[in-house]
């Protein structure tokens, strides 16, 4: 009866210690994760909402006449009827020295070089 009652005892501690862990510890972890994601995504919200402010002001400056003809000028070489446009070209790049003042040394693959590639030609 003893032995019965001890059993029983355990049986009660282990239904109870499960209870404890389903009902605090499993939702404690959840809610943790769940305040970690949520940082997360404020963060991303705020990083979202500076792009957001610049993308508006781009598209604010873009309305304007003069940011336009800039943009058009800068990026696009365009002029307005009547103008002449002129592009600078840059120096020529020097010359190569020619192959006799400067030999280049000849390459000869190593032994194992040579048989790898005869092996993988196989193939």
């Amino acid at each position: 009866m003893k032995r019965l009652l001890h059993r029983l005892g355990l049986l009660a501690a282990g239904i109870g210690l499960v209870a404890v862990l389903l009902v605090f510890v499993f939702p404690t972890t959840t809610w943790l994760a769940q305040r970690h994601d949520r940082a997360v995504a404020v963060q991303r919200v705020k990083v979202l909402d500076a792009a957001n402010r610049r993308l508006e002001a781009r598209v604010r400056e873009l309305h304007n006449d003069a940011e336009i003809e800039r943009l058009a000028r800068q990026q696009y070489d365009l002029v307005r009827p009547g103008e002449e446009a002129y592009a600078i070209l840059p120096a020529p790049a020097p010359s190569k020295p020619e192959a006799s003042q400067h030999p280049v040394a000849k390459h000869h693959p190593s032994l194992l070089s040579r048989a790898w590639a005869r092996i993988t030609g196989i193939f």
